[in-house]
């Protein structure tokens, strides 16, 4: 039952960063995982940055934008390497996913009380 959807797409860009052939297949390798998780995902959006003023531990910056059914998921991390980072940007944004998961199971089990206004007309 495994199905490929043609319109799910990776854009990767980089910011004042060089992006080689080997990073972009890193990208798109790692969030592949998002795509098996869940299926109503359109694009994912992931900016690589390079800022060199930057401590060395926070040099690399990771931003992610899913575009899902419902409100958008946004995600940023920072770290000292670039694929560390990429990673830890993939790990952050599938537990949003998890998490989104969750919550609407919990909402479809545990269903409102639905208050009516006026009275319900008596059974004769």
């Amino acid at each position: 039952m495994n199905r490929q959807n043609n319109n799910q797409e990776v854009i990767v860009s980089g910011i004042h960063l060089d992006l080689t052939p080997s990073l972009k297949t890193f990208v798109q390798e790692k969030a592949e995982r998002l795509f098996r998780h869940e299926e109503s995902i359109g694009r994912i959006r992931i900016e690589l940055e390079c800022d060199p003023k930057q401590a060395v531990a926070q040099r690399f910056t990771v931003k992610g934008h899913m575009q899902i059914q419902g409100p958008d998921c946004n995600a940023s991390v920072s770290s000292d390497e670039c694929h560390k980072a990429i990673s830890m940007l993939i790990d952050k944004l599938d537990r949003m996913l998890e998490r989104r998961a969750r919550m609407s199971k919990s909402k479809r089990n545990h269903p409102h009380a639905v208050d009516l206004e006026s009275a319900l007309p008596k059974a004769i």
